[in-house]
């Protein structure tokens, strides 16, 4: 009987420990399928080059896009990294890169820009929040809201962005961010 009984308790033992490893390998598995890693040897080399955490470049790219290299929001926001036209011919500008309405949606000169775009909003409020609203709403507006008292500078106050999608935006990059930082590159 305590034979018994101790064989059942090692038969249980072993089969949660093959469940719990099935489990975390299949949360593992998922969790991979849905964070992607896509346009990697722009991503990397674009981070590098500007100084921007590539974590924090695949987050922005997933919320944005989802990797749809051809998408263009209702704002007419275009390719991976969602830039807008005017933004995106700034920099070009600015930088010497040769920007046409053609190649916009290029992953190569999308993630260029955006990449320069973060890393200089990111530079300007020292705050990865603050610059996350920035980059989704403008800087316009979020000078005038810490101007205005509505968040602080420091990021420490984000949930009071007065726009209901730029305060979703800035905490599903930063959810998104800290999946690749935890969790896809740890």
């Amino acid at each position: 009987m305590i034979k018994k009984l101790i064989q059942i308790i090692i038969i249980v033992f072993i089969f949660t420990i093959i469940i719990s490893v099935f489990t975390e390998n299949a949360k593992s598995f998922l969790i991979k399928l849905i964070y992607k890693i896509g346009y990697s040897e722009y991503v990397e080399e674009f981070a590098e080059k500007y100084n921007v955490e590539k974590e924090l470049i695949y987050a922005i790219i997933k919320v944005e896009s989802n990797f749809d290299e051809n998408a263009v929001s209702k704002s007419n926001a275009k390719g991976l990294m969602q830039i807008m036209t005017a933004t995106a011919q700034e920099i070009a500008d600015k930088y010497g890169i040769n920007l046409t309405e053609e190649n916009i949606t290029d992953p190569k000169i999308n993630i260029e820009i955006g990449t320069i775009y973060i890393s200089q909003l990111l530079e300007k409020y020292n705050n990865k929040q603050v610059a996350l609203a920035a980059y989704n709403a403008g800087q316009g507006n979020v000078n005038k809201w810490i101007t205005q008292e509505t968040i602080k500078s420091d990021g420490s106050d984000i949930e009071n962005i007065p726009f209901p999608e730029t305060n979703m935006y800035v905490r599903k990059v930063m959810r998104d961010y800290n999946i690749y930082k935890d969790q896809i590159f740890a």
